[in-house]
């Protein structure tokens, strides 16, 4: 069967061109996303790129395509990383649960499920498959034996798989890092005691050494998978050795994506994933978000401080999904005020007597976010003529809110949601108006005291210059 373009135009890093996405089967779009290592929590920056992968499918079905989604579950071989970048010490997962003292399967479900929980609240939908890293071993043996079998992987000497990044001519086609350019101490993977042919060739399989949890039996002795070789692994064999659209964190482009391109590329013969997309990195309030930093944030503290977690959403649609971005607590709070407005506005104009849509109007506006989408996910631009939408009294009530409806299939900002007021008890209602006292006598101990109660009641607090506003949480 014949490819079949979408006319949905992506930036794809490899060409470095805006490039039509098409189906090369001719039936659905294909797309892979690099998933969690499961540690820790996702942070909000980790979760922009999840985002990012829910817009373009989204957008596909949006434009009247199927669409396959899958996206790994990293519990097993991801290394931490040196200040060079370089991959050293204990495999993340292993290394939180001797920290913990449990079980690392305990450690890797536990966030698994957090992840899980958190896309939901962002409301991004669930990939058809999660395969666990895990659980994809013999599939991972199979690919490696291939690669040794036609010269692309050898044994080193310390009885780890090594490829052999010399055979793959095209080595740098999505970052720019050429083999001959490449020297010790660069962004690669972590150079050992000549156990290597190459500086720069990676382990596909690792010999266990002294660690005695998360390893398996192989043709090469007790070991366990390198990072990038489950990628390849996974997305050939869910994807039936083709990807149509292959989406990351731009940490990932060198060398995660670099080398998973020369694995799968070397075992199939051919070019395996068509398009490369790639999402910005994400500050915080001015900073890259890290530990030491102090600013990492959660799409739980979010909520714990009485925002709706679409407000992170909205603010993530506010901006370039390819442009490097700066979230704040402040731009956090006026998304919040935005979309409560907006379910509010929606109500009223539904409730408009003698309301009439103009279709005309309505399939017009909506062609052009289409446009605007398609060329490149400008979710900003169609942002602003959203506002603008909200203010035109030109256009009627009802057209406004059947625009809304049909855009929020895909910017999911839940704008329908009804007006809960009725669901509220009479305990929730006293704590509600005892916390509105304490924030007015600028008690604001007793604030988040009474904020925590009404959670547990599933009432979600916020504040704004127009003062305190609340809604069930669903």
């Amino acid at each position: 069967m014949s490819e079949m373009p979408t006319g949905i135009k992506i930036f794809d890093t490899q060409s470095r061109t805006n490039k039509e996405i098409s189906l090369s089967n001719g039936q659905y779009a294909r797309v892979y996303c690099c998933g969690p290592t499961v540690y820790r929590d996702a942070h909000v920056g980790n979760l922009r790129t999840f985002l990012l992968s829910d817009l373009i499918t989204k957008l596909i079905i949006f434009n009247g395509f199927k669409v396959k989604v899958i996206q790994n579950i990293t519990d097993v071989g991801h290394m931490g990383e040196d200040f060079e970048g370089n991959e050293v010490g204990d495999d993340k997962v292993v290394a939180e649960a001797k920290k913990e003292k449990i079980d690392p399967f305990i450690i890797a479900r536990k966030y698994e499920d957090l992840f899980h929980q958190d896309l939901a609240r962002l409301n991004i939908e669930p990939a058809e498959v999660y395969p666990r890293a895990s659980e994809e071993i013999e599939g991972m043996q199979e690919l490696i034996a291939g690669l040794i079998k036609s010269s692309h992987a050898y044994v080193g000497s310390d009885k780890s798989v090594y490829f052999d990044a010399q055979t793959f001519p095209s080595y740098g086609a999505i970052s720019g890092n050429k083999l001959d350019s490449l020297k010790p101490g660069h962004r690669y993977e972590y150079h050992d005691d000549g156990a290597k042919k190459f500086h720069a060739d990676w382990a596909l399989w690792k010999a266990a050494g002294d660690r005695t949890t998360m390893v398996w039996d192989s043709p090469w002795g007790i070991g366990f998978p390198g990072w990038h070789i489950e990628c390849s692994a996974m997305s050939m064999h869910y994807l039936n050795k083709k990807v149509d659209v292959h989406i990351g964190g731009i940490d990932l482009r060198f060398p995660h994506h670099e080398n998973e391109r020369a694995q799968s590329n070397a075992a199939s013969g051919d070019e395996v994933v068509d398009h490369w997309v790639h999402g910005e990195h994400l500050l915080f309030e001015g900073r890259k978000m890290s530990k030491s930093a102090g600013n990492v944030v959660l799409l739980q503290d979010v909520i714990d401080r009485g925002f709706d977690p679409l407000a992170v959403r909205l603010c993530f649609l506010e901006n370039r999904y390819r442009s490097q971005m700066d979230l704040s607590w402040e731009s956090i709070a006026a998304a919040d005020t935005t979309i409560k407005r907006w379910r509010k506005k929606y109500q009223e104009w539904r409730q408009v007597q003698d309301a009439h849509v103009d279709t005309t109007a309505a399939d017009k506006f909506i062609a052009d976010v289409i446009a605007d989408l398609n060329d490149d996910l400008d979710t900003p631009r169609v942002i602003v003529k959203l506002r603008s939408l909200e203010k035109d009294e030109s256009i009627s009530p009802m057209t406004k809110a059947n625009i809304f409806e049909k855009l929020d299939e895909f910017f999911s900002l839940g704008i329908m949601r009804g007006d809960k007021k009725a669901e509220l008890s009479d305990d929730a209602q006293k704590l509600l108006d005892a916390r509105n006292q304490a924030r007015q006598n600028k008690d604001f101990k007793l604030s988040d005291q009474l904020r925590d109660e009404l959670a547990l009641l599933k009432i979600r607090v916020s504040d704004s210059p127009e003062g305190q506003s609340w809604e069930v949480i669903p």
